[in-house]
């Protein structure tokens, strides 16, 4: 999954450097950006789940998930900005031992700040990393009752806004890991976990600057 991102944002930079006409930094203090994506979640999971305080071991894993997601950015200086993303997204974790574990309900506001590049071609990259506190809800188990604790998280960021033609209109290409985890309770404490989740995001869209 690591090598497919890499690959990816690889060959979006490599496009626009190709490209023969150069353009110029559309960013600008006070802007405001506003996108829409598709978005794909690949949770990196992995848990230590317990029965009556014994560890059963085994392999945890949740489901990839994809979702539509929307974020507005705010530029503070011509490179400098701030992005909030808001979208739901539903797992089922399993173990490969206890079987179906649950499934749950996430939503995950990420705040990151971000530094934009000069433009390489019709290519405007950025970078950012920032914080997460991800809601976990609605879950459901054959061991309920079940719990999941909300919890704060870290985030990384890398993508790539491509303008459409001279207008306020752009594509956008976007690669999110998410540092996140949870407790687990169910079936009044006799099972218990800790989990970590750490998902791939990543989404592609189109989005209008104003």
């Amino acid at each position: 999954m690591k090598a497919a991102v890499l690959a990816a944002a690889a060959i979006l930079m490599t496009a626009g450097a190709a490209h023969a006409q150069e353009s110029r930094s559309t960013t600008a203090a006070g802007q405001f950006y506003l996108r829409l994506r598709g978005l794909g979640v690949m949770p990196d999971a992995s848990a230590r789940i317990s029965v009556a305080g014994a560890n059963i071991g085994g392999v945890t894993r949740a489901t990839d998930s994809f979702v539509p997601e929307a974020d507005l950015t705010y530029f503070i200086t011509d490179k400098i900005a701030v992005e909030a993303i808001a979208g739901v997204t539903k797992h089922t974790v399993s173990n490969s031992i206890a079987g179906n574990v649950a499934s749950v309900w996430l939503l995950p506001p990420t705040v990151t700040a971000q530094y934009h590049f000069d433009p390489v071609g019709f290519v405007h990259p950025y970078v950012g990393a920032g914080v997460n506190y991800t809601f976990f809800y609605s879950p459901k188990s054959a061991l309920a009752p079940i719990g999941f604790k909300n919890s704060f998280g870290w985030a990384l960021q890398a993508g790539a806004d491509v303008p459409v033609g001279d207008g306020p209109y752009f594509l956008n290409f976007d690669v999110k890991k998410v540092f996140m985890g949870t407790t687990v309770r169910a079936a009044g404490g006799t099972v218990q976990a800790s989990a970590r989740l750490n998902p791939w995001l990543v989404g592609a869209g189109i989005g209008v600057r104003f």
